[in-house]
């Protein structure tokens, strides 16, 4: 009889000791890094993969969202993904530009025309080479977000046509093509962290910034800066990213959670950014900016005053690319 309850008790023992630690099993935790605020289109399209992640994977895999630069600028984060430090991000492709040159390609100024062409290149086999040549640097790229064409804001004044740009120091991203292409349209350009930016022009250390509308009222530029010219003078991406070291530790089924979910939240957040772009201009007017938008002549002005930043682009990201790129624009537009 007292065997009898020994075996039991054993057996309760295992029992209980296996619902122990299966409760203990925790999800796969991914620390997901990004520079605007919760709120903004960044914000909810990041809750979207989030939830896509934890729904695909049964709750296996959790994404633990870090906005408003919490875990460092764009630059920082991409760091710390190339050293397993962190899991993952979504930052400008601009910041890219020092750890893999073909990444220039997207800088390049009044590259397209509209949101439609973006998304054929971005999606297509140029972007996708593009994104294959991160994986050397120890990241992996999964897809590719809407920020939006960027606009000018400034303090000094409306910038109507390309000599108003003089002298106005001009924040720009920590990339030499944006550099160039400012400097070269007569702008002082000062390279600095987003992190940095709202400070630098509440305090005036700079003039002005250029951002996609989204980004201008999210960041509540519209409290210290007046002018908002539209140029749509750059078409920028944001681009989804995981650190190689992480990737190449997850099963195939992991990886494909995470794609399947990057995808999904692309497609929310192009649809959502463009829902928003169209209000937030309205929105930017009503809360007291000067709006301008530079004339069709004034942009070509522009344009022209670029070339040789465009062949500098061109050399830097390798002529076939810069060629395929090219044809594949030209096929789009012929189809028109």
């Amino acid at each position: 009889m007292q065997r009898r309850y020994l075996i039991a008790a054993v057996a309760l023992a295992v029992a209980t000791f296996g619902a122990a630690q299966a409760q203990d099993i925790k999800p796969r935790l991914i620390r997901f890094g990004y520079g605007l605020n919760e709120q903004s289109n960044q914000g909810r399209a990041t809750k979207v993969f989030a939830e896509e992640v934890e729904k695909l994977s049964g709750g296996k895999m959790k994404i633990r969202p870090f906005g408003a630069a919490s875990l460092g600028s764009d630059v920082q984060m991409q760091q710390a993904l190339i050293g397993g430090a962190q899991e993952m991000m979504v930052g400008s492709t601009a910041t890219l530009v020092g750890i893999t040159k073909e990444m220039a390609l997207w800088d390049t100024p009044f590259l397209v025309n509209n949101a439609k062409e973006a998304d054929a290149l971005l999606d297509g086999p140029v972007g996708e080479k593009v994104k294959a040549k991160l994986e050397e640097k120890g990241l992996v790229g999964l897809v590719y977000w809407e920020n939006g064409f960027r606009n000018l804001t400034n303090n000094k004044r409306a910038v109507n046509k390309l000599e108003d740009l003089d002298g106005i120091k001009l924040r720009v991203m920590q990339n030499n093509v944006f550099l160039d292409s400012f400097k070269t349209l007569g702008a002082n350009a000062v390279p600095l962290p987003f992190s940095e930016l709202f400070s630098a022009l509440e305090t005036k250390a700079v003039d002005g910034q250029e951002n996609p509308y989204n980004t201008i009222l999210s960041s509540k530029f519209y409290e210290v800066q007046k002018y908002l010219t539209i140029t749509n003078h750059v078409y920028s991406p944001w681009i989804v990213l995981v650190s190689k070291k992480y990737w190449d530790g997850l099963s195939k089924d992991e990886k494909a959670v995470l794609m399947n979910a990057a995808k999904k939240s692309r497609d929310f957040e192009r649809k959502d950014t463009r829902d928003e772009a169209a209000k937030a201009l309205a929105d930017l007017k009503a809360k007291g900016m000067q709006i301008n938008e530079l004339s069709p002549t004034e942009a070509a002005r522009m344009r022209d005053k670029l070339t040789r930043v465009n062949a500098g682009i061109a050399a830097n990201v390798g002529m076939d690319l810069w060629h395929e790129t090219q044809a594949q624009l030209a096929q789009l537009r012929a189809r028109k």
